[in-house]
């Protein structure tokens, strides 16, 4: 169970995490909306940032979480 923990928080992160550059990156460079963060709410553009941290923070937790592989002992 917690194999599939960590990956379905890392893919959440990974998705967040580049909504929040994405949108950055419009609004910073080219003035305009991109991705769907903007529709949920009405940021300034530094604030997509965090996001960009948050969805990172969630990639390092969802690796952390991940089991290790058993190794087999030599009989």
């Amino acid at each position: 169970m917690r194999t599939t923990i960590g990956y379905t928080v890392e893919s959440i992160g990974y998705v967040i995490g580049a909504q929040g550059l994405v949108s950055f990156a419009s609004q910073t460079f080219f003035g305009t909306e991109w991705g769907w963060i903007h529709k949920v709410a009405d940021l300034p553009s530094t604030a997509y940032l965090g996001i960009v941290a948050v969805g990172l923070a969630l990639v390092v937790t969802g690796v952390k979480t991940r089991k290790a592989p058993q190794t087999r002992k030599a009989a």
